[in-house]
């Protein structure tokens, strides 16, 4: 269409609201962060990096028994000092208690600078994802062993065949199949 030409014969960028759209594909991480600002920045996480973080920054243990909930400023402009609230499993808050210097410095480590000066518990159950337990394994038929030892065979380096059988066996016993 001529009308969709610039002055100098080449297509116009497609256009969203008054922005012209970037060209080309662009990485989801790339453009996470803008699209995650406003609904986090409700809760003090001027960035997702804590939250999607989180087991690297505690540990996987402590991770799936609490989970960073708010963020709170000392005060309104000033990034450091503030509060970080915690959900935790009932049954872990004491526990949790005592972990709080490990866990105040371990955060303070991921943002670089003192961030937060203190930890505020609030017990309760942890969101869903969470808290579900990984999908059953089912066992694998006569039929559908030998047709996987059947497709590994061929391959010589015995490391790589117990590698591609293990593989194999872990998609077939999905429970989702």
């Amino acid at each position: 269409m001529a009308g969709d030409d610039t002055a100098d014969g080449t297509p116009a960028r497609p256009r969203v609201g008054n922005r012209a759209r970037r060209g080309g594909m662009r990485a989801l991480a790339a453009t996470l962060p803008a699209i995650t600002r406003r609904a986090l920045g409700r809760r003090g996480f001027a960035e997702g990096g804590l939250i999607a973080d989180w087991p690297s920054i505690v540990g996987a243990a402590i991770a799936t028994r609490c989970q960073p909930v708010k963020l709170s400023l000392a005060r309104p402009g000033r990034r450091q000092d503030g509060a970080l609230m915690l959900r935790v499993e009932p049954g872990f808050a004491l526990e949790l208690q005592h972990l709080t210097p490990q866990i105040i410095e371990r955060v303070n480590g991921h943002y670089g600078y003192a961030a937060i000066a203190r930890l505020t518990l609030q017990q309760g159950p942890l969101g869903a994802a969470r808290r579900r337990p990984p999908a059953p394994k089912r066992p694998l038929g006569a039929a559908e062993e030998a047709e996987l030892q059947q497709q590994v065979a061929t391959v010589e380096d015995e490391e790589l065949r117990g590698a591609l059988e293990r593989l194999g066996r872990a998609l077939r016993q999905r429970a989702d199949r």
